[in-house]
């Protein structure tokens, strides 16, 4: 069954495996999500658990956040997200989703909002070559070849410049070096998408061996 936590990405640092591998692993701090629905196929269509992570003040939520938030005893929150293929016999409304859900080893999909990276050149957007930068060569960094002349226009999933970064990017399957129960840390293997501070999505692998 899956299983998912919402929680906020510190940084990198690196731990010593007790084989003495030095392992790079990103930080993210998941403090307690509350359970704030959960939803059946009789209700909804189909089942789901619904997460509620960091706690908005009262000024900025609305009359039906704070009704849906009273339902399960607790404050408004500011991230909600759902949680498909979940046990809902487990979950029950205002029961809270800790970080000891998952435990050192599991595989883990972490779905994050990759970094703005603003607009960029094909080489950098698409990993394309460049053009010989000596000897008279006129062309260094540009997007080349449009297509060809038959089409009097450019085919649609041409890679050119453009926008970079800033779109929901998920990591497949990473491992979880630690957890730690008491400071509410996930210590998992790798990179994961976003910058510091980030909105960070921790559920159970969906292709894991």
């Amino acid at each position: 069954m899956t299983k998912g936590i919402l929680g906020r990405k510190i940084g990198m640092t690196q731990v010593f495996a007790e084989n003495g591998d030095l392992i790079p692993v990103t930080v993210i701090e998941a403090t307690p999500n509350v359970v704030l629905q959960v939803k059946t196929v009789e209700n909804d269509g189909y089942e789901a658990i619904q997460l509620g992570f960091e706690d908005k003040r009262e000024k900025l939520a609305n009359k039906p956040e704070k009704g849906h938030a009273a339902k399960a005893n607790t404050a408004p929150k500011r991230f909600i997200r759902e949680v498909r293929g979940a046990n809902i016999e487990e979950y029950e409304v205002g029961q809270e989703v800790k970080v000891d859900i998952f435990s050192a080893g599991d595989i883990v999909d972490v779905t994050g909002v990759s970094k703005g990276k603003g607009f960029q050149g094909a080489i950098k957007r698409h990993g394309q070559s460049r053009g010989p930068m000596s000897h008279g060569s006129r062309y260094h960094r540009r997007p080349g070849s449009m297509g060809p002349i038959a089409p009097n226009r450019v085919f649609k999933s041409k890679e050119l410049p453009g926008r970079m970064g800033g779109e929901r990017v998920t990591v497949q399957n990473l491992e979880i070096v630690k957890v730690d129960a008491e400071r509410n840390l996930l210590l998992i293997k790798g990179n994961v998408p976003g910058p510091k501070k980030a909105l960070i999505e921790v559920r159970s692998a969906v292709k894991a061996k």
